[in-house]
């Protein structure tokens, strides 16, 4: 990669460091690592030096006008307007370059296992860095738009989080949960990130509870990573534990069930498009409906599935299942109620 690119990059490294609040007031060795890391997988210093971190610093502080300062009591730097970004400046054809020549190196491994989870989101970035040849088009925006979500919050997380799974570093937390909206201290040995619907969770084990819970990051707060290293479950497998799963609810102690689904014409070209477990097989078709069975767990994520088609499908087996989808239906005709 050109030393162009490379700088780019630092730049935004460097950027990204100095305004995390988790970790304020980052030393110069913690800058180099940061960028080394991400650029070569290694912190040793054999492919950048401190000079060329200060040399990035001052030509952020040229090119991008970056309030760097820094702190002598705290022995670190920080950004004197603490609204500053570097993000916040619009792309320039160099910044541009870098982006084409990352997703050209992208492109050539999107079919590696390692990164097929990801090629809906590696074809979005090619897609929008085509059709964007010049960096500064905002009228681009009126001609097409792309799916984009509200962020949550809680990934500021991710960093601190994927260190205590793989030190096995027992955490603490306060958390309140959307059922009682009241704030508890949690103590967690951390298993998994895992990614739902634009919102991250934790996959841990509870040690209060003794049991393997979800815990959404947007509504975590006062994370502390302990020094303390736990042993973890060894009976978790993230593969396995989530087999059966439609959506973030999981659980070894819970059975999956044999669901039978009717689906008209429409609703079954949807579901045979956008199948809604790997488990979902097409039994028989007819020119008035589609079934489909599926092996899952019964989960809220699901039942909200499938209420989503409205009149469109049918769950035909299981009963309990059928029971829940009644209860639903009746608490909504109740509301709407004339």
């Amino acid at each position: 990669m050109p030393h162009i690119k490379n700088a780019l990059i630092r730049y935004r490294i460097i950027d990204r460091c100095i305004r995390n609040k988790y970790k304020k007031f980052p030393t110069k060795q913690d800058l180099r690592e940061a960028c080394e890391e991400a650029l070569y997988g290694t912190i040793d210093g054999v492919n950048i030096c401190d000079s060329t971190i200060e040399k990035d610093m001052f030509s952020m502080k040229m090119e991008h006008d970056a309030p760097i300062k820094y702190s002598k009591i705290n022995k670190g730097y920080y950004y004197e307007d603490p609204d500053f970004s570097i993000n916040d400046i619009p792309l320039t054809e160099d910044d541009l370059s870098s982006i084409k020549f990352a997703v050209s190196t992208l492109m050539q491994f999107r079919e590696v296992e390692l990164f097929k989870q990801f090629g809906n989101a590696i074809d979005k970035i090619v897609d929008r860095v085509s059709i964007a040849s010049n960096p500064n088009d905002q009228e681009i925006n009126n001609y097409i738009q792309f799916e984009s979500a509200v962020s949550t919050g809680g990934s500021e997380f991710l960093p601190q989080l994927l260190d205590a799974i793989k030190s096995s570093t027992l955490v603490t937390f306060s958390y309140a949960s959307f059922v009682t909206d009241q704030p508890k201290n949690r103590k967690v040995v951390p298993l998994l990130l895992k990614e739902y619907r634009n919102r991250w969770y934790l996959i841990s084990f509870d040690q209060d509870k003794v049991a393997i819970i979800t815990y959404a990051l947007d509504r975590l707060k006062e994370l502390t990573i302990t020094e303390e290293v736990v042993q973890k479950p060894t009976d978790f497998n993230p593969d396995s534990y989530f087999k059966y799963a439609v959506g973030i609810s999981a659980s070894n102690n819970e059975n999956p069930v044999k669901i039978e689904l009717e689906a008209n014409p429409i609703a079954a070209k949807y579901i045979a498009t956008q199948p809604l477990h790997a488990s979902q097989e097409k039994i028989k078709e007819t020119t008035k409906f589609t079934l489909f069975k599926l092996e899952v767990l019964v989960s809220e994520e699901l039942i909200r599935t499938l209420l989503s088609f409205g009149g469109e499908i049918k769950v035909n087996k299981p009963l309990s299942l059928q029971i829940v989808l009644m209860d639903r239906i009746k608490k909504m005709n109740e509301i709407y109620k004339m």
